[in-house]
């Protein structure tokens, strides 16, 4: 029976992780804030904000979304 308790705490581990995934919305609030900061306040934002949007875009990468 011990052989069980292993693998039954190892599935109980890996599911918290899944439902942790954050909504869109919510997911990377500081590289999110930065982006938006930088775009609003340049002339030329993409060209400007090219480093924080690719900051996002990871963030958002390692929650899997695709931006």
């Amino acid at each position: 029976m011990s052989e069980k308790m292993p693998a039954s705490d190892a599935s109980a581990v890996q599911q918290p992780e899944q439902e942790e995934k954050p909504k869109p919305c919510c997911a990377c609030p500081e590289t999110r804030k930065a982006r938006d900061a930088c775009l609003l306040e340049s002339k030329n934002g993409p060209i400007e904000c090219a480093k924080l949007i690719e900051a996002h875009r990871k963030c958002m990468a390692q929650y899997g979304y695709e931006v």
